[in-house]
Order: C-alpha cells, then structure tokens, then sequence
C-alpha cells in the first residue's frame, strides 16, 4: 500500500478520537516544553556566571594570605600579614604576568560639604584598571609619583560621584574627606553597572595603595594582589611560578604550607561552570522523566487502538493488506502523535523560556541543540513506544480476529 494512503487511514483514525489523542500528545507535550526550559535556565545561568566572572577582569589571578598553623592556632586570612610590598615587587617582572597591581582597601564614610556616603576605598596602582577593565572617562589616574609620595588624591566611580554631588557639580579637582584624610579628586571612572550578581561595580573609589597602606590603615603589608596573565593558556604555569617566588621571598621550607593563597579567574570559571552543568543535567534529566512518561502513554493508547479495531484489522487483511501494511499504518499514528507534540512541545518550551525571563527575571538562554535533542528523541519516544502494539496489530491472525467481539 502507498505511504499517501497509510498517513490517510492513520489521520482519519486520529481524527476520530481527537480528544484522546491530544491526552496522547500532552505527555510529549509538557516533556519537550520541560527539557527546553529547564536546559535554557541551565544554560542561561551558566552565561551569567561566566560574564560576572569576565566582568572581574581578563585573566585574573587573586594572591591573598592563606591560613596557617601559629602557636598551635589556626590564623585567619585577615589577621595574617604576609603579603608584603617586597613580594609585589619581586613579581613585577617575573615573565607570564602581564599587568599586577597590590591590593589594600578600608570602608568609611566619604563626605563633601552636606553630603556624605558610605563606601571602600581601594588602594592600587593604574595596573589595577587593565586587569579589572576598567577606564577613566573624565580627569586621569593617578601617577608613580603620586604612590611615591602617598599622595592625597582619588578617583571616584559614578555612584560616589551621584551621591557626593547631586547636583550635577564637577568633582574633578574638588576635595573629597575620608574620615578625616582630605582627598582631591582626579579622575572619575566610566560606569559599568550593575554585574550579574546585582552588585554595583560604580561603588567604588581608587587611591593609591600607598595612600591608604599609610595614611588611613597605617600598615606595612598589603591585602591581596591582583594579576593578569599574559594569556589564559599560560595561567598555570604562570601561577606556578608565583607560587614558587612566594615560597622563596617567605623562606617556606619542603612540605611547610604555602601561607598565601592563589586563585585563578579559571580555576574560579571551571568551578562555577561544573556547578552549573551538574544543576542543568539534574533538570534536565527530572524534565526527561515527562518524555518517559508520555512515550508509556503513546504505548498504552496504541495498545488500546489495536484493540477497538481488532475487527477492522482483520477485515483489511482478509481483503489483503499485508503485515507490513497494518505495522505501518499503526507507527504513522504512533510517529504522528509524538512529532506533532513535540512541535508544540517546543513552541511551548520556547514561550516558557521567555516567560521566565519575563516574570522571574532569570538569565534564559536556548540553545539550537536542546531543541533538537528534544524533538529527535520525542519522535525515537513515538517510534519505540509505538512499535510493540504496532507489531501486535500486525500479527494478528485475520480469522480470529473478525470474530473478535
């Protein structure tokens, strides 16, 4: 019999139980919409991680103090002081890094005449702005001999600016007060917003780190350092030989701990996106569950059809229609019903998605593969479901099953 005619007798016969067919179909249905949507949260999620983690700055490695053994006392990162202004200049030159900048930082209040506001100051070097990608839109940054002489100047991010002069005054040039340290501004910083974590990244004021190491927090260790390498492909022998400096500046013997940490903006990507893969797998796998059970659903259906037209198979092959003929007939239906909720499984999925992003304001992303794994494996779920009843029908004996009641 002709392919034409089979998907005749098989819409026909659809057509005849629409209801149920669509019963049929909403298994398929929520199972396509759910892989969809569920793979599109993972994949959007895993999006925002990596642009929060761009945003810090391209190739980025942090050198923090680490914890250590003192007196039979585990110390703090924060009550460790062993990252000191010798360790910075020793890795300056060292090959692989491409810009490093110390770290040192205080909170307080900034005020200017009646207004006041409540924010960190970072001490750095101009470094600091290439490895967090950050730039100066008005005034400048400052220069080596400013961190020479500990010089009282600052550049200010756009939300300190909003709220140290409201009124719209140009602060380069005007005298800002931390505490008691009055401060010049030089410079403002361009506006990067909001990052992915929904943090401000305009809160912020930069100084020179000689400033604030002796001027505000008098000390004489730094906080952390900040370090690009050359190129991602090198951060790990570039952090090897950090390491192997810092061991050598601090006297650290063969098997004593490291008492500094170092983290990659890599290794920190890695993580994040191994988190997120195994969350997306995890959903995607629940929302696989619905597939399943509308595959078992298409099977039961089938199985129930072969039944109420036991009598009509037998008719058609007493009149002679082959097995292959009846087998056909019954996987177009089984084939029909899951390629036609997958389609709407996916125009579903896709609405779902941007649902999401609508009301819950999730990070979304569909990818072209989800789609096409999903409907590849709806229409396999309609074929491997339907296949078994099918195949029964098409051994039905035509004698007994005329006299089937």
């Amino acid at each position: 019999m002709k392919f034409v005619n089979l998907l005749k007798i098989a819409l026909k016969a659809l057509n005849n139980n629409k209801l149920r067919c669509f019963l049929t179909m909403l298994g398929i249905i929520i199972g396509v919409a759910s892989v969809i949507t569920m793979l599109a949260i993972g994949q959007g999620s895993k999006n925002s991680i990596k642009a929060q983690i761009s945003e810090m700055g391209s190739n980025m490695i942090m050198i923090h103090p680490g914890n250590m053994q003192r007196g039979g006392v585990r110390q703090s990162a924060d009550d460790m002081q062993t990252i000191k202004v010798e360790d910075y200049e020793s890795l300056r030159d060292l090959p692989g890094i491409a810009a490093i900048s110390p770290s040192v930082n205080s909170g307080g209040q900034f005020v200017n005449g009646n207004n006041n506001y409540p924010s960190t100051v970072y001490g750095i070097t101009p470094e600091y702005l290439d490895i967090r990608k950050l730039k100066v839109k008005d005034g400048t940054i400052f220069t080596d001999q400013d961190i020479k002489s500990a010089a009282k100047v600052c550049v200010l991010g756009k939300t300190v600016v909003d709220n140290l002069f409201p009124d719209g005054q140009d602060p380069i040039g005007k005298v800002v007060r931390f505490g008691k340290i009055p401060m010049t501004v030089i410079g403002v910083l361009e506006s990067k917003g909001t990052n992915s974590m929904g943090q401000d990244q305009d809160d912020v004021v930069l100084a020179p780190y000689t400033t604030v190491m002796k001027r505000i927090l008098a000390i004489d260790y730094l906080q952390g350092l900040f370090a690009s390498a050359v190129d991602e492909e090198h951060t790990d022998e570039t952090i090897e030989a950090i390491t192997e400096v810092l061991r050598e500046n601090h006297r650290l013997k063969e098997g004593v701990d490291d008492d500094f940490q170092i983290r990659s903006q890599q290794e920190l990507s890695e993580m994040m996106n191994s988190t997120s893969d195994m969350m997306t797998v995890l959903l995607a796998c629940i929302a696989g569950i619905s597939l399943l059970v509308g595959g078992i659903g298409i099977m039961n259906i089938m199985y129930v059809s072969v039944t109420e037209r036991t009598r009509e198979i037998g008719l058609r092959m007493s009149i002679g229609a082959r097995s292959i003929d009846i087998l056909s007939q019954f996987l177009i239906e089984a084939i029909i019903i899951s390629v036609t909720g997958g389609i709407i499984g996916i125009l579903l999925g896709v609405i779902a998605s941007w649902l999401v992003t609508i009301i819950a304001n999730w990070p979304v992303y569909i990818q072209a593969y989800s789609v096409v794994l999903s409907f590849a494996v709806c229409t396999v779920t309609g074929i491997f479901f339907g296949w078994y009843p099918a195949r029964k029908a098409s051994n039905l004996d035509p004698i007994e099953a005329i006299r089937y009641e």
